[in-house]
């Protein structure tokens, strides 16, 4: 098992296949877009599969592809099958925001994924519209639908925001009445690839205060070990309830993941400003042993918390780069 020197096994793989996404959330990136990595600077199809093939040497049995958004990368599908056929692997998931993804829920399901997290940050169309800058929200309701009807266990991820979305918090709650759906709601992040700050107003103890007006009997359910997200029930609802403390980072004490950017940037920490780029290392003829020493040793040095990994590395400059970027 790979330990950091804090005891923690680290278990669990995000990687990040590609920056570019088919969105421009308010949240994550400027109506523009951003300034997208040069194809020669992205990891291949090979290099990916590498890397995840070397972590689940050393222990990794959780991979989840993320980006931007995944399946705009070309032959996602492909690369995905690839890894799902690793040794030791023995949990796939997907994050995603159900654009595209609807066409290949029947190959996803062949390949064993069992559990996506799908981005939805409003029921209200117009909103959708405004926080997005798309007009999809049909597309993701029916990937929503069509992931269910597929036995695929589905996570939805809102994003909370002071002036956009309050409206839409117990209406999402409402979807697990009947759905068989995590609603899991997360503190907003600087990491919108501009310069607007955030509001802390929204934060895991307003969310939850919020909900439990509405539905003063939820109640508090055991997390499993190594959650980011507090969980609860409330009583005869199909589906369960989450908050994601993502800025507050109440939930590092037990952290079991790290993360590769779609540069191939190895990040111990969401809030770590750098890393040892292993894209670059295979690309200098590193060999898997020696791919597994540099890994050892840069989880070996991973920081107590997010606000340890921020006051260590993070520059004023990097905390607005977007989650695309980083690999969400």
């Amino acid at each position: 098992m790979l330990t950091d020197k804090f005891g923690r096994n680290i278990n669990y793989l995000r990687l990040a296949i590609v920056d570019r996404c088919n969105l421009r959330c308010t949240y994550c990136m400027p109506e523009k877009g951003l300034s997208w990595i040069k194809q020669k600077d992205l990891m291949t199809d090979e290099e990916m599969l590498r890397i995840c093939s070397v972590f689940t040497e050393m222990g990794v049995n959780k991979i989840r592809i993320t980006g931007g958004e995944p399946f705009v990368r070309k032959n996602s599908i492909e690369l995905i099958q690839n890894i799902s056929q690793l040794d030791g692997l023995t949990d796939l998931s997907i994050t995603t925001n159900g654009l595209l993804t609807e066409q290949y829920i029947p190959q996803l399901k062949k390949y064993g994924i069992k559990s996506v997290n799908l981005s939805l940050d409003t029921l209200d169309k117009e909103r959708f519209l405004r926080i997005t800058r798309r007009n999809s929200f049909d597309k993701v309701m029916k990937t929503l639908y069509s992931l269910l009807q597929n036995d695929i266990k589905v996570k939805i991820n809102t994003v909370v925001m002071e002036g956009e979305n309050m409206e839409d918090i117990i209406p999402l709650v409402m979807l697990a009445k009947d759905l068989p759906v995590d609603v899991r709601f997360i503190e907003e992040m600087p990491f919108n690839g501009g310069d607007t700050d955030i509001s802390l107003k929204w934060n895991f103890t307003q969310i939850y205060s919020y909900i439990k007006e509405c539905f003063p009997e939820i109640q508090k359910v055991d997390d499993p070990k190594s959650s980011t997200s507090y969980n609860y029930k409330i009583p005869g609802f199909t589906g369960d309830v989450g908050i994601i403390a993502a800025y507050t980072r109440s939930f590092c004490g037990d952290c079991n993941r790290v993360r590769i950017t779609p540069s191939g940037i190895l990040r111990t920490c969401l809030y770590e400003g750098s890393g040892v780029n292993l894209k670059d290392e295979i690309r200098a003829g590193k060999t898997d042993e020696e791919l597994k020493n540099i890994i050892i040793n840069s989880i070996h040095n991973k920081s107590k918390d997010g606000w340890e990994a921020q006051k260590l590395s993070l520059t004023e400059s990097q905390i607005h780069q977007s989650m695309a970027t980083i690999g969400g």
